[in-house]
């Protein structure tokens, strides 16, 4: 790719939060291209809506958008906005639509999710992971709802790079597709870390807005709620630290107060638990226990609603 000519950008799997920034990059003049599945006759021919409380309503059409991978141009970065639970399934259309030397970015939950992927892909591709600060979601093929946030913290997770002064090259890089589309986005040198952070947040509100039917507005208003909520954060920060990562002071505290002024928001794993999709289990539960028990670190409350939420994701499915 030339200097100063803006890289081509491909979505796969354009939900909520691949068809959101896929919408805000290609508004931003970048060249966007769109896998998508089942959505894909409605977003063909009426284009994607996105419904913003924060910038408005957004609209493009067309949109470039391809049934297969096969179809696609060769793209310089591919967005990865499918959930983890089909991660595996996914190379042949990432190795498809990648150009030469491709960056490729998973915006997902949960830990170590770019684990299986990585031996499917070809050594020369960069795999990075996206960890998205944003309440959004689906409201109807080609129509997302975007009620608050909206940043992306991005880190390198494995490729041809030889030193770290080269992936976070990549990975400001990165920050920057965003940022010029007015996205906050910050580059991290530990990917790991960043995913731990997350799931200060991810592990109480995903789980509990299944297993309680509560949004987060409810979720805050109770008093046991709330106190579940707090200790789950706890342990999470504690199980991160068990694993030699560091979560500062305050964080967790700020999580929670951030929450507390959102709009009402229901989770994407209560949307999963509606829709009787499968729920990300493994990224956001599994794997983090298990890390933190190798770790000599025990989390009986994250335990506790894993187990809660295997036993209700394996009824409702």
């Amino acid at each position: 790719m030339q200097a100063g000519v803006k890289p081509r950008i491909g979505i796969i799997g354009t939900g909520a939060i691949g068809g959101f920034y896929g919408v805000m990059l290609a508004r931003a003049g970048f060249d966007v291209h769109f896998l998508l599945r089942s959505e894909f006759g409605p977003v063909a021919e009426g284009g994607l809506r996105v419904d913003s409380a924060v910038h408005g309503a957004l609209t493009l059409n067309p949109v470039q958008a391809y049934r297969s991978a096969a179809d696609m141009p060769p793209c310089d970065w591919l967005l990865v906005g499918a959930k983890t639970t089909s991660n595996a399934d996914l190379a042949p259309a990432i190795i498809q639509a990648a150009a030469e030397g491709a960056k490729v970015l998973l915006l997902q939950n949960g830990l170590d999710v770019e684990d299986d992927l990585r031996p499917l892909l070809p050594d020369s591709l960069h795999l990075l992971g996206g960890l998205c600060l944003i309440c959004v979601h689906r409201v109807a093929p080609g129509v997302i709802a975007h009620q608050a946030l909206g940043a992306v913290n991005i880190g390198y997770h494995s490729g041809p790079c030889r030193d770290q002064a080269e992936r976070m090259a990549i990975v400001e890089q990165g920050a920057g597709l965003f940022r010029t589309a007015g996205v906050d986005s910050q580059a991290m040198p530990d990917l790991q870390q960043a995913r731990w952070q997350k799931l200060v947040w991810n592990v109480p509100y995903n789980g509990l807005s299944v297993l309680l039917d509560a949004s987060t507005t409810p979720l805050m208003a109770d008093g046991d709620s709330r106190g579940l909520i707090q200790a789950l954060m706890g342990e999470v920060v504690r199980g991160a630290q068990a694993c030699g990562h560091h979560i500062a002071p305050g964080y967790a505290e700020y999580l929670f107060a951030m929450t507390e002024k959102m709009p009402d928001y229901w989770p994407s794993m209560y949307h999963d638990y509606s829709h009787q999709r499968a729920l990300e289990l493994e990224a956001i539960y599994s794997r983090p226990l298990a890390a933190a028990k190798r770790a000599g670190c025990e989390l009986p409350k994250i335990e506790a609603l894993y187990q809660a939420l295997a036993y209700i994701d394996r009824r409702n499915r």
